[in-house]
């Protein structure tokens, strides 16, 4: 009986160990040029609002 058991626990274990792992799937190539249009907007909003905070020195 502690063998079987013994048995089952090493099956479980071993299954758990070589599990399948989740991939996640390619990106295409639509996904990737929306990506990096996203990331360039969101940096040259930054930089706009950078600059738009700056005092203005030319005013005088």
């Amino acid at each position: 009986m502690k063998s079987e058991a013994k048995a089952a626990r090493h099956l479980r274990e071993a299954n758990n160990a070589f599990k399948a792992v989740r991939t996640e799937q390619p990106m295409t190539d639509y996904a990737k040029d929306q990506q990096s249009l996203h990331e360039n907007h969101e940096r040259l909003k930054a930089a706009r609002l950078v600059r738009e905070a700056k005092p203005k020195d030319d005013q005088a």
